[in-house]
This record gives C-alpha cells, sequence and structure tokens, in this order.
C-alpha cells in the first residue's frame, strides 16, 4: 500500500469517527436524563451497559467472550436473519429480472404483487403456523415475506428502464441475448436492486424479532418476551440496544459493499 493509499484510509476512518460525535453526547443527555427521572422503565445507558456485558459478552476468550445466552439466542438469530434474507434477496433477483424484460410477463403479475406487497406480513405468520408450524421454518417464511417485495419491486423496476439505445447498440453488434444481460442489463439496474437491498436488511432485523415473538424456544425476541414476562428490565433492554448496534453493523457493512461493487456507477456520474 503507497503512503499515499495510507494517508487516504487514515482520513477517511477520522472522519467517519469524527460523524459519530453524536452518540457519546446522546449517551450522556440519556444518562442524565434517566438518572434525574428515577424512572423503572428508563434505566440509564451505564446500567444496560453493565448487564449487556454480564449477559451477552462477559464468555471465554476461545468463545469470542459470547456467553451460554449469546450462544442460545444470539447466534441463532443472525444464522436465521442471514439464510432468510439471503435467501429472499435470490429470489426477487432472478423474478425480478425474469418479469422485468417480459413486458407481457409483467403486466400478468403485477396486480399480484401490489397486493401481497400491501399485506403486513405480521398478520400471515397465524397462517403460515398451520403450513410450516412453529420453529425455524416458521421465522424463515416470515422473513423472507416481509424482505422479498422492496427487492422484487426495485429489481423489476432497474429492469424495465435500461437505456433503450444500449439495447438498440448491443442488437446492431449482434450482441447475444445472455451477453445483454450480463454486460448491459444487471450493471444497469444495478442501483436500484441495491437500493431495494439496503431496505430488505432493516425489514429482515424487524421480521426476526417478530417471527420469534410466536412458538420460539430460542433467539433475541424471545428473549426479550422472556425479559418481560420477568419484569427484567435491564435484560429487555439490553436486548433492544443489542438490536440497535446490530442494524448500524449490517447497515455500514452494506454500505461498504454497495460502494465497493457500484464504484464504477459512481465515477461514471461524476465523469457524466
Amino acid at each position: 500500500m503507497t503512503a499515499r493509499g495510507a494517508g487516504d484510509r487514515a482520513a477517511s476512518a477520522a472522519a467517519w469517527i469524527a460523524r459519530l460525535w453524536i452518540v457519546p453526547v446522546a449517551l450522556l443527555g440519556w444518562e442524565l436524563a434517566a438518572r434525574l427521572a428515577g424512572a423503572v422503565y428508563f434505566p440509564p445507558p451505564s446500567a444496560i451497559l453493565v448487564r449487556l456485558h454480564e449477559l451477552w459478552f462477559s464468555g471465554p476468550l476461545g468463545r469470542l467472550f459470547l456467553t451460554q445466552e449469546a450462544v442460545d439466542h444470539l447466534l441463532p438469530s443472525l444464522g436465521r436473519l442471514l439464510l432468510g434474507w439471503a435467501a429472499a434477496c435470490a429470489v426477487a433477483v432472478v423474478a425480478g429480472v425474469a418479469l422485468g424484460r417480459s413486458a407481457s410477463a409483467y403486466d400478468c403479475v403485477n396486480p399480484l404483487i401490489h397486493f401481497f406487497r400491501s399485506i403486513p406480513p405480521p398478520l400471515l405468520i397465524p397462517i403460515a403456523m398451520t403450513l410450516t408450524g412453529v420453529g425455524t421454518p416458521l421465522q424463515l417464511a416470515a422473513i423472507v415475506f416481509g424482505v422479498v417485495w422492496p427487492v422484487l419491486i426495485n429489481t423489476l423496476d432497474g429492469a424495465r428502464h435500461v437505456d433503450r439505445a444500449y439495447l438498440e447498440t448491443c442488437e446492431v453488434f449482434g450482441v447475444s441475448r445472455t451477453a445483454q444481460l450480463l454486460r448491459v442489463v444487471l450493471p444497469a439496474m444495478a442501483p436500484k436492486v441495491f437500493a431495494g437491498l439496503r431496505i430488505s436488511v432493516a425489514l429482515a432485523l424487524i421480521m426476526m424479532i417478530i417471527s420469534e415473538y410466536v412458538g420460539s424456544t430460542e433467539g433475541i425476541g424471545y428473549h426479550m418476551l422472556v425479559a418481560q414476562s420477568q419484569v427484567d428490565i435491564a435484560s429487555m433492554w439490553t436486548a433492544i440496544v443489542l438490536l440497535g448496534v446490530l442494524g448500524f453493523v449490517l447497515n455500514s457493512l452494506f454500505l461498504r459493499v454497495e460502494r465497493r461493487v457500484l464504484a464504477w456507477h459512481r465515477s461514471a456520474r461524476r465523469t457524466g
């Protein structure tokens, strides 16, 4: 790595850290407000962080400090989250490309897409229980149904609105359909697809928690229900904070991947 490259990375890291100044300010405000109010259901962040460490991250080094509680609840939730999200995105992208490139197919299924996407996914969980039973199959089905729609709609939109000039140029030069798809259609629709994928990350996290409220014996959502039933306020808040941190980390990782994959798109917009 060159000195200039290392300097750019250091400057980027410093800028990223500088943008997080609001976090300690918000935590300090929360701490002061909670202590002044003395509310039982609104503990200060210092108490939550102590309980968070005890409950989730005070395990042995060989287990990356994860406690048995984290192994029993955090890891299963993460596994279902990633598997359900990946399955939904794969189905949505493939279906979106196929339907978006066929006007007749799009006209046929478009009313059905907008009908099903208008149904709140949590309302279908009782129906899904009769088909899949409780446990992991139900949770994966809930995540997939909740995640698939924004990715599908964005993929459809991207596939249908590829610049016609690009396609006509391919036809003039005799470019095959497969080459057109791989070299023209997919790159042109990539920004819209990534926009849908980013929205889907947050939806997957929400559906993961909701699905674990029903008939589950493990997971962060199940842990929150148990803590609530036992009036263990600090433990319940640790799960809430853990979900917030998890959402922030997943979003940050996704943005890094998006910037790397779509670097050509930003360069083209600047030069254009």
